[in-house]
């Protein structure tokens, strides 16, 4: 992610260009938009543009950054005080979902504007990384879940909340495919069929309530 400025005037100029970008990227792709228009929303001069971002691509990937940020920071709150790896990632992929059904513009950026969101050594993926190693170290995963298990769980954790927001799905529909994508990503790691079943459900009730 982008570093935030230092300096004061700069800072106000780059919440300018990246909420601006907010607005904009909810209608349309990147490509779609010229910088001429961003600059223009956010009342900037287009030399301010280059100030802080080397082209349109790098626009786009900073601003897919800071909400994947925002859900980061979700995910630890709800994960607060879980010692247990397993239910941490099932917690992580149960808000996420929530995220996808609560932001859906933001969800739809963060997924167009990736960028290198499923690299093991992304800052943000750290988490699942660590929780993943756990497991494994406790026999509970199977070992391949090591090195393939980041961009498998990554992977399925965006499909269902992309699906969600193209769908337009409620809630009660949301924890249905929850607790079946959890159950088919947790036995995928090695999980028995039985334990994976149960703390499918467990967080599938977490988000229909």
């Amino acid at each position: 992610m982008t570093a935030l400025p230092a300096n004061p005037r700069a800072q106000r100029t780059y919440r300018a260009l990246v909420d601006a970008g907010l607005e904009l990227l909810a209608e349309r792709p990147i490509d779609a938009l010229a910088i001429d228009e961003i600059v223009g929303r956010a009342g900037v001069a287009k030399g301010s543009f280059f100030n802080h971002f080397a082209d349109k691509p790098t626009f786009g990937r900073a601003i897919g950054a800071e909400i994947r940020a925002e859900l980061e920071q979700r995910i630890g709150a709800a994960n607060a005080g879980v010692a247990d790896p397993i239910a941490r990632l099932a917690g992580g992929m149960r808000t996420g979902l929530a995220f996808a059904l609560d932001e859906p513009r933001k969800t739809a950026i963060m997924i167009r504007n990736a960028g290198n969101s499923t690299l093991r050594d992304q800052p943000l993926n750290q988490g699942v990384a660590a929780d993943l190693n756990a497991a494994v170290a406790t026999g509970r995963l199977r070992q391949e879940a090591r090195q393939s298990g980041l961009r498998f769980w990554l992977g399925l954790c965006q499909v269902l909340m992309a699906n969600a927001i193209e769908r337009r799905i409620d809630r009660a529909e949301a924890a249905r495919r929850l607790e079946e994508m959890l159950v088919l990503a947790l036995t995928g790691l090695g999980l028995p069929a039985k334990d994976a079943a149960a703390y499918a459900s467990a967080s599938a009730r977490r988000l229909g309530s």
